[in-house]
């Protein structure tokens, strides 16, 4: 009779990010899991999860149908990794990655990031600007919070020290988490899965 305890699943991790919306997205995805695999782990993206969404029209349905599928995916999985790049050439990164960061800190799991952007955000924030309106930021009149600068419209330019919004980067950091930076995607993201490695396997 074998006696023998089961093997330990490997802890799945989330694969989280705009890497969806890039050219190419599938072959990235596929080396993002041959690298969670060397690590002991097993990636999971949100492709894994949207097989039923291919042959759907685009649409407000399909829409809610892919977020209840990702949430159902990330309820599954032990840790997240999230790609903090810029979106769309904007300073801030892909908004349904922030969401995902936040859901997965309430459920009290492993975080890490990654970017291949190291720049602070001020400087993103100013790189828009001057690009996408042809104005500058200024000095702050008043005191206080995360910023010493606000734009043209008088928003503050917050987070600074940082290379994403402080909410975002903030929760991978507050779970103990890194966010990793290298000029190469899959180097990044390697950094970012051999710091949950520790932190999941030890």
């Amino acid at each position: 009779m074998n006696t023998q305890s089961p093997s330990p699943r490997a802890p799945r991790i989330y694969l989280a990010g705009d890497t969806v919306f890039r050219p190419g997205a599938a072959d990235l995805f596929r080396a993002m899991k041959d690298i969670c695999t060397k690590a002991g782990l097993e990636g999971v993206c949100p492709f894994d999860g949207q097989a039923e969404v291919d042959d759907l029209a685009p649409g407000a349905q399909t829409s809610l149908l892919i977020a209840r599928l990702d949430r159902d995916l990330m309820d599954g999985c032990d840790a997240g990794v999230f790609c903090l790049d810029p979106f769309r050439r904007a300073a801030d990164m892909d908004p349904g990655t922030a969401v995902e960061i936040g859901y997965m800190a309430a459920q009290g799991k492993k975080l890490a990031g990654y970017t291949v952007d190291g720049r602070a955000y001020p400087q993103k924030v100013a790189q828009y600007r001057k690009q996408a309106w042809g104005d500058s930021l200024r000095e702050r009149t008043g005191n206080g919070g995360s910023g010493t600068t606000e734009d043209a419209d008088g928003l503050i330019v917050h987070s600074e020290g940082m290379v994403q919004n402080a909410m975002t980067e903030g929760f991978i950091r507050l779970s103990g988490g890194e966010v990793c930076v290298d000029t190469d995607l899959l180097t990044a993201f390697g950094m970012a899965i051999d710091n949950l490695r520790q932190r999941l396997l030890g």
